[in-house]
């Protein structure tokens, strides 16, 4: 599967929410998320622009690969994520399988941690031009505010959810795409 997305920096976000309600969007409540990102021991991401994270929300924690992006205007690769489970049991030791016991163990294997990214997210969604898009309402701490628009894709939909998306965001009069991830902004900064 490959993730489509397209990020904007937001100057007003409940302007926008209320945009994308006007529109039919459906949000949940914010949610904290903790991305931790890694850099592989052998092999230089920045370079073959892939990314390794670590993701807790709350009690869970997930494994995030994400692949080199295609060509084209909005920012697609192939993705996998995988849950690594809740913290509600106990591994090895009696210690929880936290996001710090994950880090310990990508850490014992020669992955280096490169930076943390926190951000508080109200997460939705909206069924635009027959389709479901994932949305995103970002506060990222130490960057500001954003909108992502997502569609998960197979490889013959690329396209379509490219074009969906773009669509959307015209819709939206959200200008130009930030076409750098969280990492590379805070990395820049």
């Amino acid at each position: 599967m490959y993730e489509v997305e397209l990020k904007f920096r937001i100057a007003d976000l409940p302007a926008i929410e209320r945009a994308l309600a006007g529109l039919g969007a459906e949000f949940n409540a914010a949610i904290a998320q903790v991305d931790r990102y890694f850099a592989h021991p052998a092999r230089d991401f920045a370079a073959t622009d892939e990314a390794l994270r670590l993701r807790s929300v709350g009690d869970d924690v997930a494994i995030t690969w994400k692949g080199p992006r295609l060509a084209g205007g909005t920012k697609t690769r192939r993705e996998i994520e995988l849950p690594l489970g809740a913290v509600a049991g106990s591994g090895p030791g009696g210690q929880p399988a936290t996001l710090d016991r994950w880090t310990d163990l990508l850490e014992a294997l020669g992955f280096r941690r490169v930076l943390e990214v926190a951000k508080r997210r109200r997460p939705g969604r909206l069924v635009w031009e027959g389709a479901n898009v994932e949305l995103a309402l970002d506060a990222v701490t130490g960057l500001g505010d954003f909108l992502e628009l997502e569609s998960i894709a197979t490889p013959e939909d690329v396209s379509a959810a490219q074009a969906r998306l773009e669509s959307l965001a015209r819709a939206l009069r959200c200008g130009a795409p930030e076409p750098k991830s969280y990492l590379e902004l805070l990395l820049a900064s």
